[in-house]
């Protein structure tokens, strides 16, 4: 966390959280959802701007963090905003160096695998020491030549089930 961030929850303890407003795709892109872009639908129906803006998206990545409840949220100074997530927390990035699987999240976080899982769609996750995240779609090739190597070896569930299983919210809400 950065440390004008921490300052900030110092500064100021008590500041409301705010629900709906930031969501991460299925490609790790970030997107912002105003209340226009809210009542039209929910996420990822219903995206809203995706942040192009490279030191902010920087910002919300150094500042991704999650809670005891499994809701993922970025730390704007004093302010916690909840994340919509459209698939998990993470989204993985995957390179082969040296003939082995090189694994780094969307925030470029290094991540070691421990598991790996394929969903009722083809989609790929992996459950690394930070957490679960899906495969990016552009690196699907890589992955697939470390399942068909054996590397990973992936186990078959229902997507709905995996929230559950790794602890954490595709769509955190405030407290009653």
């Amino acid at each position: 966390m950065d440390e004008i961030v921490k300052a900030a929850l110092k500064k100021w303890p008590n500041v409301p959280h705010c629900y709906g407003w930031l969501a991460l795709d299925a490609r790790g892109d970030w997107y912002m959802r105003d209340d226009r872009t809210q009542a039209a639908g929910p996420f990822p129906r219903v995206k809203g701007s995706r942040i192009l803006h490279e030191k902010l998206r920087e910002f919300i990545e150094r500042n991704y963090l999650s809670d005891d409840a499994g809701c993922w949220f970025f730390q704007n100074g004093p302010q916690r905003v909840y994340v919509e997530l459209e698939a998990a927390p993470w989204v993985w990035r995957v390179q082969e160096v040296d003939g082995v699987p090189v694994v780094h999240s969307h925030t470029g976080r290094s991540a070691r695998v421990e598991s790996v899982w394929l969903d009722e769609q083809g989609r790929l996750f992996l459950d690394t020491d930070l957490g679960l995240g899906l495969v990016h779609t552009l690196d699907m090739e890589t992955a697939s030549r470390a399942v068909e190597g054996g590397i990973w070896q992936p186990v078959e569930t229902a997507f709905d089930a995996l929230p559950q299983r790794f602890g954490y919210r595709l769509h955190p809400a405030a407290p009653g």
